[in-house]
């Protein structure tokens, strides 16, 4: 590959070898659990949260679990090279993409974000001391991490080359890069604008003391105010399930409240924006019943119906879409491909696949309870991402 002198390789080396592994080789699953290791013991990391997450998400036993459930049989290898366009507002997303690269056999080039985000230096510098190491020398000379800011001749030199490509944005920014050529059979997987809701059976909060009722307002935080709602898998439309229960959602927004003002950093420039964002819908939302806000933490607009597109409308720093229905199939009409995660609380998990294989849903990917929203798994967005970067070798 050419050379580019504003390419900032962060760790690995700037030409990366082809050959690939078989998913789940082990020294790709002992060079995982040595990083969960290497940064869980840096001084820094207890500092940021996502990096302790995707530390633990490294360890042996995950790991293990994840290759013991992939065996079925089938002979696989890694496609070769996969490029990764990561998000530019999620510091930790990149570390992720390059796990599932590595696991799925595959050489890698990581495009990192452009800021500054001290989470990467972190993970970087963990991965480059492992590195050094020479028994991970193999690894090395097949991953790349690079920065460089936006160059449409080093990403189009980047596809030319690759055998995959792993494309994480909006979707303004995958039709970007779908433009540059690629070889025939090179694979893109791209993750593209979602939209993610909550349901609630609303006299479950009657069944909670304060202690579990504090739990669960954290888990919701962790679910929304951690990314400011903008993760694909952060609810922004809120369905309790239970008509005419206005005193039990005071109680659980009031738990919601009293963690986001606890543990939440409200920026002055978000909170015009907030406020913004809410003159905006009383202006454009035809289904409003009423509003209300805990402080400027927590931002309730509460719908009389939910519209089709009702997707289109986001909130961010705590501003959510509220409806309550007797009945969870009511809402089917609003379903679409954009749906990505359905999170729950007091609903039995079956009866939500239901609701989504019954009605034949074209949208919804995950159902994973409250606080599980953010937590990254090898099946993301209906993609099994380990078979997907990887091929499998028929013999008869």
């Amino acid at each position: 590959m050419k050379q580019y002198d504003n390419v900032t390789c962060l760790a690995g080396v700037r030409n990366v070898s082809t050959r690939p592994f078989e998913p789940y080789d082990e020294l790709l699953c002992k060079f995982l659990n040595d990083l969960s290791v290497e940064l869980r013991s840096h001084d820094d990391s207890s500092a940021y949260p996502d990096v302790i997450a995707f530390s633990f998400w490294c360890r042996k036993a995950n790991i293990t679990k994840l290759k013991t459930n992939f065996k079925n049989g089938e002979t696989r290898l890694g496609l070769g090279v996969v490029l990764h366009i990561t998000p530019s507002n999620v510091p930790v997303n990149f570390a992720f993409s390059f796990v599932f690269g590595l696991l799925s056999g595959n050489a890698n080039i990581v495009r990192v974000p452009s800021k500054p985000f001290p989470q990467i230096g972190i993970i970087c510098a963990a991965i480059d001391k492992l590195f050094a190491d020479n028994k991970y020398k193999e690894i090395k000379a097949m991953t790349s991490f690079i920065k460089y800011e936006q160059n449409d001749e080093i990403t189009g030199m980047f596809s030319a080359n690759c055998n995959a490509r792993m494309i994480w944005g909006g979707d303004v920014t995958i039709k970007n890069i779908r433009k540059f050529p690629i070889p025939e059979r090179c694979v893109d997987i791209a993750f593209s604008d979602r939209y993610s809701l909550c349901v609630i059976d609303v006299l479950s909060i009657v069944k909670l003391d304060k202690e579990k009722l504090i739990k669960l307002s954290e888990k919701f935080y962790n679910d929304t105010y951690l990314m400011d709602q903008n993760a694909c898998s952060s609810p922004h439309l809120i369905v309790w399930k239970g008509k005419g229960n206005e005193e039990l959602k005071e109680r659980f927004w009031k738990a919601v409240h009293n963690t986001v003002k606890e543990k939440y950093q409200l920026a002055d420039i978000n909170v015009i924006d907030k406020y913004t964002s809410l003159c905006k819908d009383a202006i454009e939302l035809k289904d409003i019943r009423s509003f209300k806000k805990h402080d400027n933490f927590v931002y309730r607009i509460q719908l009389e119906k939910v519209s089709d597109n009702i997707d289109r409308v986001r909130g961010k720093f705590g501003h959510f879409y509220e409806y309550e229905t007797d009945d969870i199939n009511s809402i089917t009409h609003i379903i679409n491909s954009k749906y990505q995660t359905l999170t729950y609380f007091g609903l039995n998990k079956l009866e939500l696949l239901n609701f989504v294989v019954k009605n034949r849903l074209s949208g919804i990917d995950r159902i994973v309870p409250v606080g599980k929203a953010l937590e990254m798994d090898i099946i993301w967005d209906g993609y099994d991402i380990v078979r997907s970067l990887s091929r499998n070798i028929e013999v008869k």
